[in-house]
């Protein structure tokens, strides 16, 4: 069994123009074993408006409803928080090639 203690999950959420809420995460392994704190100011500052994101440029899964409504829906998720989980990682990639490719 391998160890997943110092994984990354990075929570995000999409609030259409109705405030009706989905929430989302995703889990990267972290072998580089980058802090918390570094992970969270690198993210931050890509965010727009320092809350939001598109997740097709960030290469995440997008959150979003079943039924597109265009008074209501749009394509950026909202950043939540990122926290350290023992749950195995659902992206192919690192935390720090993560970051890297969202700094491009």
């Amino acid at each position: 069994m391998k160890d997943f203690k110092n994984n990354i999950q990075l929570n995000y959420l999409y609030r259409d123009a109705g405030n009706f809420k989905l929430h989302g995460a995703t889990v990267f392994s972290n072998p580089e074993d980058l802090p918390v704190s570094e992970i969270e100011k690198q993210i931050k500052s890509r965010l727009i408006d320092g809350e939001f994101f598109e997740p097709s440029k960030w290469g995440v899964a997008p959150l979003g409803f079943e039924t597109w409504n265009d008074e209501l829906d749009h394509s950026w998720n909202e950043y939540e928080s990122i926290q350290i989980t023992s749950e195995e990682p659902t992206f192919n990639k690192t935390i720090a090639t993560f970051l890297r490719d969202i700094s491009r």
